[in-house]
């Protein structure tokens, strides 16, 4: 059984070769039982994000409505629909890092990047996101920059984190 194509922005052949690899990894999954939030990360790791194109692709490919992929896509914050930086930035908003300095320090980030929350900056270096909680409450305030947590934060340390990135 072989994969459908979308006629859609996906055909177009400057596309091709990441749809062809997107195209072997439905085909890894494609008869498991659940197995879509498997592809969806699977093709994250390969494309970078899942914007619409791609997301029409792997509805066709698996014979299911787009709103079932977009709704499994939006509803995860895992899954990013736009491209993501070299490096993820998330802050601790829960509550124990709230209450020690956690939205001045999203404040600060928002001035020194100059991006908003789930955004990224134009050199493509960071992505900036809020976490509800990230595990590290007796360190708070705290943030992580891809998988390293940065404890008892305060922002005049922002800028000395930032610089080693």
């Amino acid at each position: 059984m072989s994969v459908k194509t979308c006629k859609c922005a996906c055909d177009t052949a400057e596309n091709g070769r990441e749809f062809a690899e997107i195209a072997k990894i439905i085909e890894l999954y494609k008869d498991k039982e659940g197995s879509l939030i498997q592809i969806l990360h699977r093709v994250q790791e390969t494309y970078g994000h899942l914007p619409l194109e791609v997301q029409k692709f792997i509805a066709a490919s698996l014979n299911k409505p787009l709103a079932e992929v977009s709704g499994v896509v939006t509803f995860y914050s895992f899954f990013s629909t736009r491209p993501r930086g070299k490096h993820t930035i998330r802050v601790c908003l829960g509550t124990a890092c709230y209450v020690r300095g956690g939205r001045k320090i999203v404040e600060r980030l928002r001035e020194i990047l100059g991006v908003d929350i789930g955004e990224t900056t134009e050199d493509g270096r960071f992505t900036f996101e809020v976490a509800r909680c990230i595990g590290a409450c007796g360190l708070a305030p705290a943030m992580m920059i891809d998988d390293t947590v940065y404890k008892q934060v305060n922002v005049n340390m922002l800028e000395n984190i930032l610089s080693r990135y």
